[in-house]
């Protein structure tokens, strides 16, 4: 699916798991449908939320081979790239074209902490090794490295670089980036509670934790938003973003697979080293998802 398609609401999704850890391909493929009914623009797998690098490789081409059935060409399937080194990268960019995903979210290098220069080195040398479109993760909080708009122009001259999903906490950031780069690649929002100021400085898409237990909101408020109905878009913000800041904590895989089992879109089970939560972090994290339920709004025509 073409490139210049990719836009709108697309969740980071969760890969499903079974209690003991083990994979859960039936539960992903479900919830996969669950978002597509809620309007979803594109799947994203093997992000962050994705447990990623908690998976084996043949437990990625599992998951990636199952979103590509699920799916079935309605909408784009891309899938995450977050390995060591580029050698590893390079031959999960071929596990994706096996599996017939129709683009790549590729993260920096894992563990260890690149300059841009690296950085730059990494994804050019992923980018030059296939033909898919590539969304590039920018992430400085959780992967210690910040591209800036400045090593965006740089990378402007590799044409498969298409899409950035930008996370970097900062709500400027999303028009620095469109002043240094003008149109030259499709702008996602990558942090939730920043969705609205992105989308109204446009961003054309949403990468969202928050898509996964509430797709249809999720979808109805970057509409709103990118639609300028800014009163309503700011009334539904102002209801979800005790959920929207889960996407920024440390446990944001667990917060927001327990909010996924509330809402009866999946389960809570994660893989080790996560743990699912306990006692009182639990109650706190389950309480404040109840109250955004319990006040759940009727979704706009």
């Amino acid at each position: 699916m073409a490139h210049q398609e990719w836009g709108g609401v697309m969740p980071a999704l969760m890969t499903e798991m079974h209690e003991g850890g083990s994979l859960d391909i039936e539960g992903t493929a479900r919830h996969i449908e669950y978002c597509l009914q809620g309007g979803v623009g594109g799947i994203i797998v093997l992000g962050t939320l994705g447990e990623n690098n908690s998976l084996l490789p043949e437990e990625k081409n599992s998951v990636m081979r199952a979103a590509v059935e699920a799916v079935n060409g309605r909408v784009p399937v891309i899938s995450g790239i977050a390995e060591y080194t580029v050698d590893m990268a390079i031959s999960a960019v071929r596990m994706a074209e096996r599996a017939g995903c129709d683009g790549l979210m590729v993260l920096p290098s894992m563990v260890y902490e690149q300059d841009s220069r690296e950085a730059i080195a990494h994804f050019s040398s992923i980018a030059n090794a296939t033909d898919m479109p590539i969304m590039i993760y920018n992430n400085p909080v959780s992967y210690k490295l910040d591209l800036t708009p400045d090593d965006f122009v740089e990378l402007a001259r590799i044409d498969n670089i298409v899409a950035v999903k930008e996370s970097s906490h900062d709500s400027c950031r999303m028009t620095d980036m469109i002043n240094a780069c003008g149109d030259r690649y499709r702008m996602f929002c990558g942090v939730d509670n920043v969705a609205l100021e992105n989308a109204v400085c446009g961003a054309v898409g949403w990468v969202s934790g928050l898509t996964n237990p509430f797709p249809a909101e999720s979808v109805q408020l970057f509409n709103l938003a990118r639609a300028g109905r800014i009163d309503e878009a700011v009334a539904m913000y102002r209801w979800v973003m005790p959920v929207l800041h889960l996407d920024t904590a440390v446990k944001l895989v667990q917060y927001l697979k327990l909010a996924n089992q509330m809402t009866g879109m999946g389960a809570e089970w994660v893989r080790p080293p996560r743990l699912p939560l306990v006692g009182k972090e639990r109650a706190r994290i389950a309480g404040i998802v109840q109250s955004v339920l319990d006040n759940r709004p009727r979704l706009a025509a």
